[in-house]
């Protein structure tokens, strides 16, 4: 412990805040909140440490501090410091998907569809579910059973769905309301898990198509069965009551902790979700701080059951929730097998990454092959057109060997060569930069260009110009376009003979390359449908804004009626759409 942080200690608070903890190079690494800040943060020097927190505390030269009025500010205030600064040695969850929910159109026509929120009014939803594909499978088991509209659009004639039953047709059908409600009524229970009466319904069915020796249909009626059952199955321990709760339990095992996850809502268990973190802070701590993670992006339930002492207080200052930790009783006995999940979860882990190398290794590799310090940022480019139409740029950011999609950029190209693909590189490289210098923002330790020593050459040129200094090298390929290794300006060539190495650079490769074809495809289809709608009296900037926001795609599009189009457009002005999309079909 050096003379700066043995008299920052001394002037340390007993007051709740958040601390930042800083490198010799004026680089934060880590950000922590506590209660007593002088108890917290005296801790790290005054006590024998181990492992990833002995790592971090030998890099500290000195901390800062921000005081709050309270532990739930604290939190916020971390929360929102670590997702500015990503800190080398923070622990964060990496989750920020949005788990999906089922949604039930609640006027008209009962619609069943994938949604990623539950905030409109429109819909009745269930869930969440922690595997789409999971969620998928119950729609279209629902789809089958209940003869709902599968058309995203209403067509201007009936599908096959009507014709096989499974669709009352409300494109040529005029359904009365008491219909539309008894079907909804019908679903919501299905999905409240009250569905008996249509296991016997389909069971009768089965067994009188048997009868009939109609085998082909009786065998139809089994797989739905199956299907149910399967639900059933997945759903087979129930609460004595409908409370939505997430169970949480966690395990550890020599330097990684894992934490479990069970989703119940309405009674039902909808599914789990498992977490494996390197353990950095005492075990209930980080299992604490992992679960306030984990409701900065996903739904609260009623009902939070946690193994964990001293949780409670904590939790429900932060967030509006009940926390309990029964010791007996159904609860309880769901809470087992939460921990059981966690138990599961480290076992799989260490057999699959037993073959793996810890990431941080991966990258002090990097930054040794390179001759530069550790890379933890790593920001990556590439450019994307087809013949000059629709040239874009993109740029991905990894950071711990991880991407952070919320960093991510596209550009268009702006630049009069637009076919060139050296003065695009160029164009791209200069606006990021100069954007985070002129913001005083956070720059990379490393850019990597899709490229050979050209591109990394007109890279650096950029970067000159505004008087910038990064490491900057590309990433080629050989004559059968596999990625080779890295190259810098002067074309000197750094083998990669770490294949652990290689294989995480080619994912940073893959995944830049995605984001930017993906954003190219969407860019020509959008000046495709623009072009396709030129010079249509009466369709001006605002309504071909109303027709992008209505219909995604040119399917989309394409798929709808008169009838629909005169919802956001005049009636003359619709016809005209319509019949100019159609006209060469």
């Amino acid at each position: 412990m050096n003379e700066i942080i043995k008299n920052q200690i001394d002037l340390l608070p007993h007051s709740p805040g958040v601390y930042l903890m800083y490198n010799d190079e004026n680089t934060i690494i880590y950000i922590g909140k506590a209660k007593d800040l002088n108890k917290r943060v005296s801790q790290y020097f005054l006590r024998p440490q181990t492992g990833k927190v002995l790592a971090m505390v030998m890099h500290i030269h000195h901390f800062d501090f921000i005081l709050t009025k309270n532990e739930k500010e604290a939190f916020i205030l971390e929360m929102n410091l670590i997702q500015k600064h990503y800190p080398r040695y923070n622990i964060l969850l990496k989750d920020d998907k949005h788990y999906p929910y089922i949604a039930l159109k609640k006027e008209g026509d009962p619609f069943l569809k994938i949604a990623r929120h539950n905030n409109s009014t429109k819909y009745y939803y269930f869930g969440p579910y922690p595997s789409s594909r999971y969620a998928y499978k119950i729609i279209d088991l629902l789809n089958r059973i209940f003869p709902l509209r599968k058309c995203h659009n209403i067509p201007a004639k009936p599908c096959l769905y009507y014709h096989l039953k499974e669709c009352l047709a409300p494109c040529i059908n005029k359904i009365n309301n008491e219909t539309f409600a008894k079907l909804s009524l019908q679903i919501r229970d299905f999905l409240n898990g009250k569905n008996d009466d249509i296991y016997q319904e389909y069971k009768d069915k089965m067994l009188l198509e048997s009868e009939n020796l109609n085998f082909e249909k009786a065998q139809e009626y089994k797989e739905i069965l199956d299907s149910i059952n399967h639900i059933n199955q997945h759903q087979n321990v129930e609460t004595l009551d409908k409370v939505d709760r997430d169970f949480f339990s966690y395990s550890s095992r020599e330097n990684y902790l894992a934490l479990s996850l069970l989703i119940y809502r309405h009674g039902l268990l909808l599914g789990k979700d498992n977490f494996v973190v390197e353990k950095f802070l005492e075990e209930d701590e980080q299992v604490l701080e992992l679960i306030l993670q984990y409701y900065q992006n996903h739904d609260l339930p009623k009902e939070l059951i946690i193994n964990i002492e001293n949780a409670r207080e904590t939790i429900e200052q932060i967030y509006d929730v009940k926390v309990l930790s029964p010791s007996k009783g159904k609860l309880y006995e769901i809470a087992k097998i939460a921990h059981l999940n966690a138990l599961q979860a480290l076992d799989n882990f260490f057999m699959s990454s037993s073959l793996k190398e810890d990431k941080e290794t991966l990258l002090n590799e990097l930054g040794n092959l390179l001759k530069i310090k550790t890379p933890y940022r790593i920001e990556l480019f590439d450019n994307s057109h087809l013949q000059g139409d629709a040239p874009i740029g993109a740029m991905v950011v990894f950071i711990n060997g991880e991407p952070n999609k919320k960093m991510y950029r596209r550009y268009h190209i702006e630049g009069i060569e637009k076919r060139d693909d050296y003065a695009s590189m160029k164009e791209v490289i200069e606006r990021r930069y100069k954007r985070l210098k002129e913001n005083n923002e956070k720059m990379p330790d490393l850019i990597l260009v899709d490229g050979g020593s050209k591109q990394v050459k007109v890279a650096k040129e950029a970067l000159n110009k505004l008087a910038i200094t990064i490491p900057c090298f590309g990433l080629y390929k050989n004559d059968k376009h596999q990625t080779k290794g890295l190259i810098d300006d002067e074309e000197n060539e750094y083998p990669i003979t770490n294949k652990n190495l290689f294989f995480l650079l080619v994912k940073m490769q893959d995944e830049v390359h995605r984001y930017a074809i993906s954003f190219h495809h969407s860019l020509r289809n959008k000046n495709y449908r623009l072009s396709l709608l030129t010079n249509i009296k009466g369709l001006g900037l605002k309504r071909l804004a109303l027709l992008e926001s209505a219909y995604r795609s040119l399917d989309d599009l394409r798929n709808a009626s008169i009838t629909e189009l005169e919802q956001i457009l005049p009636s003359d002005v619709a016809i005209k759409v319509y019949n100019r999309i159609h006209e060469n079909e």
